[in-house]
């Protein structure tokens, strides 16, 4: 039973071989790679909120 589970995966996994059509090359752009740099963007916070509870002794 093992072995037929096996080989029912390496079949499944054989069959998507090639589904889409057979490869082609990468588009002929002459330079696919992105521009260097950084950015970074956005907000940050630390602390402590939810201070409307009190403490009583």
């Amino acid at each position: 039973m093992t072995r037929l589970a096996a080989f029912a995966a390496l079949l499944a996994l054989l069959a998507g071989c090639g589904v889409d059509g057979p490869p082609r090359p990468p588009a002929d752009d002459p330079d696919p790679r992105p521009e260097p740099g950084l950015a970074i963007s956005g907000t940050a916070s630390f602390g402590v909120t939810g201070g409307s509870t009190r403490i009583r002794n």
